[in-house]
C-alpha cells in the first residue's frame, strides 16, 4: 500500500504576485514501498482481549515493485494415521502360582481325609481297613461331624488336584478370575493354578506365516500378486488373546493394509527391489501390530508377478526393453572395435587413408564385426 500526500510549503502560501513569476513547484510524493497490507480487524481494536490468544502477522503477498516473494511460515507437521491403542492397564504380568507338588500334597491330605472320615463313620469295608492297618472300630455313624469332616476333606482334595497343570516350554497360560485378568504363567513343569481360574493358552513360539497372493501395485500403477513371509511371536500375551478379538486375523489386516500403500517393485529393478520393499513393510507392520502384543520382526516378500490381466503386456514390454539393451550394447562394441582398428592402422602408418576411403573402411568393418556377432536375440 503507498501514501500520497500534496504538500504546499508555508512560504508559497501566499498569493501569488504574478502569473510570469510564479513557480511551479513539483508535487512532493511520500511512497512507502515496504508497508504490508493490515487486516482490517486490527485496525480498529482497541485493546487486545485478554481471553483470546493473540493473532499471528498474515501471510503477506507479493510486494508490488520489489519482486519479492510471500514469506511463508513454517508448514504444520502432518501427522500420521493414529495407531490403535489397547486399554494401558492391561499389561503382561506373571501370575501367581504354586509348585506342583503343594497341589499334590493338598490333594493327598483331602483323600486322606475322606478316608479317615469313613472309618470314623465306620463305613470303611474290613478289607480296606486290614490293608491299611487300621484298628477295629465300630463306627460312630453318619452325623453332622461326618458330614462336615466329608466336605472339608473333599473340597481340599479337589482344590489340591484340579488345580495341577503343566507348563510347557514355548506355551503360556493366560488365566482370568470372574472376567478379570490374574497374570500369565510362562513357567515350565508342573504347576498349581487356581482351579477356579478360566485358562487361555498362548503360543508365545517364534513363528512364521506365508500368505496367500495379495494384490499390489509397482511404482508405476501396473497390478501385482505378491506373496509375502511373516516372521512374529506373541510378546505381550494379555493385549493378544484379551485386547483384541484375534490377533492372528489383525496381523493379516495389517500386511494387506501395508501392501496397499507401499508400491512393490519386481525383481531386477533399479529402484532397490525387494530388500527395499521388505523393510518399508516390516517397519508399518511392527509399528501397528505393536499396539496389541505382537512383535513382527520380518515381513518379505518371497513372490511378485503381475497380476493375470495385465501379465502378457508386461512381459512385451519388459522383453522388448531387454532386446533394446541388448542392441544398444552391442552397437557401442561394434563402434568402439570399429574406432580402435581404425585408429591403430592409422597412426601406425600402415595404410593412408582420404575421407572417401575411411567412409568405405568403416563401412566394411561395421558390417563384419555385426555379421560375425549375430543377429540379438
Amino acid at each position: 500500500m503507498s501514501t500520497t500526500t500534496s504538500s504546499i510549503p508555508p512560504e508559497s502560501e501566499g498569493p501569488l504576485e504574478g502569473a510570469a513569476t510564479a513557480v511551479t513547484r513539483p508535487v512532493r510524493l511520500i511512497q512507502n514501498e515496504a508497508t504490508t497490507e493490515i487486516p482490517v480487524h486490527l485496525l480498529f481494536r482497541d485493546e487486545p482481549d485478554p481471553v483470546k490468544v493473540p493473532l499471528k502477522p498474515a501471510v503477506v503477498g507479493r510486494r508490488q515493485g520489489t519482486g519479492e516473494q510471500p514469506r511463508l511460515g513454517r508448514p504444520a507437521p502432518v501427522r500420521g494415521r493414529p495407531l490403535p491403542q489397547v486399554d494401558p492397564e492391561l499389561v503382561e504380568r506373571p501370575a501367581r502360582v504354586l509348585p506342583g507338588l503343594a497341589g499334590v500334597f493338598a490333594g493327598a491330605c483331602g483323600l486322606t481325609g475322606c478316608l479317615a472320615t469313613t472309618w470314623w463313620a465306620g463305613l470303611l469295608p474290613s478289607l480296606t481297613a486290614e490293608a491299611l492297618r487300621l484298628p477295629a472300630y465300630p463306627g460312630a455313624g453318619l452325623g453332622p461331624a461326618q458330614w462336615a469332616s466329608y466336605a472339608g476333606a473333599g473340597a481340599l482334595g479337589a482344590f489340591g488336584f484340579g488345580g495341577l497343570t503343566r507348563g510347557r516350554t514355548g506355551r503360556a497360560w493366560v488365566l482370568g478370575l470372574f472376567g478379570r485378568y490374574r497374570g500369565t504363567v510362562r513357567r515350565t513343569g508342573l504347576l498349581w493354578v487356581n482351579p477356579l481360574a478360566r485358562r487361555r493358552r498362548a503360543d508365545v513360539r517364534l513363528r512364521h506365516w506365508r500368505s496367500e497372493a495379495m494384490p499390489a501395485a509397482d511404482p508405476d500403477g501396473m497390478g501385482l500378486r505378491v506373496v509375502v513371509l511373516v516372521v512374529w511371536r506373541v510378546r505381550d500375551t494379555a493385549r493378544a488373546l484379551l485386547g483384541i478379538e484375534d490377533h492372528e486375523a489383525y496381523l493379516r489386516e495389517c500386511v494387506e493394509a501395508a501392501l496397499a500403500r507401499v508400491p512393490v517393485e519386481p525383481a531386477g529393478g533399479t529402484r532397490g527391489g525387494v530388500t527395499a520393499v521388505g523393510d518399508t513393510l516390516t517397519r508399518l507392520v511392527a509399528q501397528e501390530a505393536a499396539g496389541v502384543g505382537v512383535e513382527v520382526f520380518q515381513v518379505r516378500p518371497v513372490r511378485v508377478e503381475y497380476a493375470p490381466e495385465v501379465a502378457a503386456a508386461m512381459r512385451r514390454r519388459r522383453i522388448t526393453a531387454l532386446d533394446a539393451r541388448q542392441r544398444a550394447t552391442m552397437l557401442t562394441s561394434v563402434v568402439d572395435s570399429v574406432e580402435d582398428t581404425v585408429t591403430r592402422l592409422t597412426v601406425r602408418g600402415l595404410v593412408a587413408l582420404d575421407d572417401y576411403e575411411r567412409k568405405v573402411l568403416v563401412r566394411d568393418l561395421t558390417v563384419a564385426f555385426c555379421s560375425g556377432r549375430g543377429e540379438p536375440v
